[in-house]
């Protein structure tokens, strides 16, 4: 059975329950998010073995946090940290057709991750690390932790994906570029939108598989996307639905393409399920809560899923 590490931060989640501004909101669903562990149970869910670690506050948000997770089978590495809190985002639709998401992480414990926190043949025993971009624009010592697990992992010889997942929140792209192309260059495979791959510089696609990088992964939302090998580049259309929320919708096609590249398929096949796996997680509100099983995907790719329309 394949096997995937992944560590940065997860945060506690509100979101309002009707559409409109949070000014007005009534009443907010507490859950939890974050770009690596929602990755996490989407490969979990399509059957492969997942652990994630990170960093969480010595408060109820957290045990929470750790709960869901540790529900979803995950193998969690959490270090409770007593002197800071679990981060907060809250999420607000102000109309039926937008999502907006505000973030209180400064300061927070997953931002205070360090190198020390990943233990000694974490990563060796693997057969993939997961890193993003979020997590080493989040502090030095993150930063410093994301290097140091992507340098272990080319040492042990286990593959690395890296999805940019850039947060203007965090940095400016001035100062944000060259830290996510330093990591980017030490990558196996590489996600990202076609905004987000050129701050990584120009030529980013062309620049990347020079330095190394065995596939440059384009997403396009509900156009598709596109893998850029040495090779040539292979195109997928996406799927038209009706779409309800799609924050984690990234990183629900992050999951099901990389469930698909540790099985072997072709790229055609692993951008097939990528997209699918992108749309159904457009269809339920929350992060991760629509990440298909094994079924469910069989059953949307077969057109029981909401009679999706291949473009």
């Amino acid at each position: 059975m394949p096997t995937v590490v992944t560590l940065g931060e997860t945060m506690a989640l509100a979101r309002t329950t009707e559409i409109g501004s949070l000014r007005h909101a009534a009443s907010l669903a507490l859950g939890i998010g974050g770009a690596e562990s929602n990755v996490a149970v989407g490969l979990q869910r399509l059957g492969i073995t997942t652990s994630w670690l990170g960093r969480v506050g010595d408060d109820p948000l957290g045990e929470r946090l750790v709960r869901e997770l540790r529900g979803e089978g995950l193998d969690v590495r959490a270090i409770v940290d007593d002197g800071a809190p679990t981060g907060l985002m809250l999420k607000e639709r102000p109309s039926a057709a937008s999502t907006a998401v505000h973030y209180y992480r400064r300061g927070s414990a997953g931002s205070r991750l360090t190198t020390a926190d990943v233990p000694d043949g974490w990563i060796e025993g693997a057969d993939l690390l997961h890193v993003t971009g979020i997590t080493p624009l989040l502090s030095d010592g993150a930063h410093a932790a994301i290097v140091a697990a992507v340098e272990r992992a080319h040492a042990a010889g286990v593959p690395v994906s890296f999805d940019v997942n850039y947060r203007s929140a965090l940095a400016s792209p001035e100062v944000a570029g060259p830290i996510l192309r330093g990591v980017a260059e030490r990558a196996t495979l590489v996600f990202g939108g076609a905004d987000e791959l050129a701050l990584l510089g120009a030529d980013a696609e062309g620049g990347l598989l020079a330095a190394g990088v065995e596939q440059v992964i384009v997403k396009r939302g509900p156009e598709g996307a596109a893998v850029v090998t040495r090779t040539g580049v292979t195109q997928s259309p996406g799927f038209v639905i009706d779409p309800l929320d799609t924050v984690g919708a990234g990183d629900a096609f992050v999951a099901g393409y990389l469930s698909a590249f540790l099985e072997g398929r072709d790229t055609a096949d692993a951008l097939l399920r990528a997209n699918a796996c992108g749309a159904m997680a457009c269809l339920v509100p929350g992060d991760w809560e629509a990440a298909p099983t094994r079924r469910e995907l069989e059953q949307f790719l077969r057109g029981g899923g909401g009679d999706p329309v291949r473009r």
